[in-house]
C-alpha cells in the first residue's frame, strides 16, 4: 500500500508465445501463462503489458527488457532487506 492506504497494481511485460483465437501464452521470464489478448492486436514473439490477466499494451522489445531488468533490480534490492 502507498502512504495514503491505497493499494496499486502492476503490469507485466510478459513475451507471446502463441495466439489461439483472444487468448494467448506468454512468457513472464520462464513462468507461462495464459492472458486475454482481445484488447491489443498482439503478435507471437511480441511483448504485452499484462495487468488482471488481460494483455493492455503492446510494447517495443526494447522497452519490455528494461523494464523486465528494473523489477529484477527491485527485487534484488527488497531481497536484502
Amino acid at each position: 500500500m502507498n502512504r495514503i492506504g491505497i493499494g496499486m497494481c502492476l503490469g507485466i511485460p510478459a513475451k507471446v508465445l502463441e495466439v489461439h483465437d483472444n487468448i494467448g501464452k506468454v512468457d513472464y521470464g520462464g513462468v507461462i501463462r495464459e492472458a486475454n489478448l482481445s484488447l491489443v492486436d498482439a503478435k507471437v514473439g511480441q511483448y504485452v503489458i499484462v495487468h488482471a490477466g488481460y494483455a493492455i499494451q503492446i510494447l517495443s522489445e526494447e522497452d519490455a527488457k528494461e523494464t523486465l531488468e528494473l523489477f529484477r533490480e527491485i527485487a534484488e534490492v527488497s531481497n536484502r532487506s
